[in-house]
């Protein structure tokens, strides 16, 4: 009983942490920035407007969609690793 309330506190507290961490990733060479936390959550889009061409807006969603794949790759990844230490104890928990 004691194992398993020790591996959810260590659980809740990668989850605490990885809420903490924060990704971030560019494109178009700096034109569109965007942020996410480790649990996979948007914190922000930034445009910087002097990249942008108006008459382009395509190469826009193209940027953005670039930018926020790559962070939620990075962040998967980032949750991954801070997750995998603790997934064997997992098994004492009956999930």
């Amino acid at each position: 009983m004691f194992d398993q309330a020790k591996m959810v506190m260590k659980l809740k507290k990668a989850q605490k942490e990885l809420a903490s961490e924060i990704i971030e990733v560019s494109a178009g060479d700096g034109a569109v920035t965007v942020r996410v936390n480790g649990e996979l959550k948007f914190k922000k889009i930034t445009i910087d407007p002097e990249y942008v061409d108006i008459d382009d807006i395509a190469e826009l969603e193209r940027w953005i969609e670039s930018a926020t794949r790559e962070a939620f790759e990075q962040a998967q990844a980032l949750a991954a690793e801070k997750m995998k230490p603790l997934m064997g104890g997992l098994g004492n928990l009956g999930l």
